[in-house]
């Protein structure tokens, strides 16, 4: 017994050393200090001090106490905003196999990115693959806090994330970016349900009216069988049970309101059929892309229709050169039309928010942010949008998107302003984890708008996505 006794002591010992040690890796306190405070919720402090503890923000103000066991952060000369968010990509999605060796240059067919036959999870769909409203991103996460590197040396700390491929891309999961297990990743799962103007080569729908025709009929299907359910379980008696369905069992809460159908849709004849189609099924929708959403701004207030507004800028694709041929007057307006459309959208009180929409260099997305500024957009409102308002957007501004006390510690801090050209992001704050930079030196001038990170060179990531 007395034996028992020992080992019982001696278990409870470690299991209480256990749990101090993991206490103790998340009660990292910092205070950053002297630093002015975009905090969007509300004024913005000249000059004041964050107290971070336990991943949350403890204290923020203009005459805030550092606590004694605070590690200090001098911000003076910085800015610190809300953690960035982009509101729309693939960050922590692996791409499919097919998908990965077209990027290579291998077979997998032509035609744009994703447009290959997707290798969807095992289901029991009675729909082909790319036609699978139940798939997750949050199962199709994979951890490892490398691969947000680059997204965290830009300023961002948060993103929607979605499956690269396919019609349907499934639901959506909002994360944190940090964190080595997938667990630590998610801040809310699942956002929205995601939908395309794409078609699937070699199968049903391989063509756009096909995809139209598919996705009417499996939400009137999904209606249908909803239906049944309901009458079935009121009573089954002298009723034929009906046959469960997961694809279309998906979009039950998308008809109940409860979930927003997110639809890529670029151009002003594409946002017009996703307004008809929300409009025809009385569903709660957001437009993701928006090039061309200022032709529609006051359908999409009528509607109640947030956008996602890409960043991903059109510009010419190929160098200047006595042989190329000329750009088209169409391009030539495009080009200088779209910087403009969120100055539009936010005349007509429409929402919107930010995605990087495919970019592959994230120094793009503040070169681009600087270009909108230009264009019109005020700068609060270009800074709101990319926090607060994609927050309130994904249901998550009680969490964070703004700095005050009690939300989660999402901080980036900016050398000057974040949309001056020779901006420097020294410090990110991810869930109260710290990551900070070390500014390379300069060899030669950049030659645009300054990189993500100031004096670093530019980073071609695969952070491209879905929208």
């Amino acid at each position: 017994m007395r034996i028992r006794s020992v080992c019982s002591a001696f278990l409870a010992v470690v299991a209480l050393s256990a749990t101090a040690s993991f206490a103790q890796t998340r009660n990292d306190v910092y205070a950053i200090t002297n630093a002015k405070i975009v905090t969007v919720s509300g004024a913005t402090i000249d000059k004041g001090t964050i107290v971070v503890r336990n991943g949350l923000i403890e204290s923020v103000g203009a005459s805030v106490t550092v606590p004694a066991d605070a590690r200090v952060i001098d911000a003076s000369g910085h800015t610190v905003y809300p953690g960035f968010i982009d509101a729309s990509g693939s960050l922590g999605i692996p791409q499919s196999p097919a998908a990965a060796q077209q990027a290579r240059g291998g077979g997998g067919g032509g035609g744009f990115p994703g447009a290959q036959q997707p290798a969807a999870p095992a289901t029991n769909s009675n729909y082909p693959a790319g036609l699978q409203p139940e798939l997750m991103a949050s199962e199709q996460l994979r951890g490892g806090d490398a691969q947000f590197d680059s997204a965290r040396a830009a300023g961002f700390t948060s993103a929607l994330s979605v499956g690269r491929d396919g019609v349907f891309n499934g639901q959506s999961v909002f994360i944190g970016l940090s964190g080595d297990a997938v667990s630590s990743m998610i801040i809310k799962s699942p956002v929205g349900m995601h939908f395309r103007f794409r078609t699937i080569p070699g199968t049903y729908p391989g063509s756009l009216l096909g995809t139209f025709s598919a996705f009417r009929q499996m939400m009137y299907d999904a209606k249908r069988l909803w239906s049944q359910e309901k009458a079935y379980a009121a009573n089954p008696k002298g009723m034929r049970r009906p046959e469960a369905d997961r694809s279309l069992q998906a979009l039950y809460p998308v008809l109940e309101g409860k979930m927003p159908l997110m639809i890529g849709a670029v151009s002003e004849n594409e946002i017009i059929r996703a307004l008809d189609l929300l409009k025809e099924f009385g569903v709660k929708g957001v437009i993701v892309g928006g090039h061309e959403a200022d032709k529609v701004a006051a359908r999409l207030k009528q509607q109640n229709v947030p956008v996602i507004f890409s960043l991903n800028l059109p510009k010419r694709t190929a160098a200047v050169s006595a042989d190329a041929d000329p750009e088209t007057l169409e391009t030539l307006r495009l080009r200088a039309a779209v910087p403009k459309v969120p100055a539009e959208l936010a005349k007509a009180g429409v929402t919107f928010t930010f995605t990087s929409g495919g970019l592959t260099n994230l120094n793009d997305f503040w070169t681009n942010t600087g270009k909108v500024i230009e264009a019109g957009l005020s700068k609060d409102a270009a800074v709101r949008a990319m926090t607060l308002g994609a927050a309130e957007l994904f249901g998550v501004s009680d969490r964070l998107g703004s700095v005050e006390a009690g939300k989660i510690a999402n901080l980036t801090v900016v050398r000057g302003d974040i949309t001056d050209k020779e901006r420097f992001i020294s410090h990110v704050l991810v869930d109260g984890k710290l990551y900070e930079q070390k500014e390379r030196p300069r060899e030669r001038p950049s030659g645009g708008a300054g990189g993500a990170g100031g004096g670093r060179s530019a980073e071609a990531t695969s952070i491209s996505g879905v929208y």
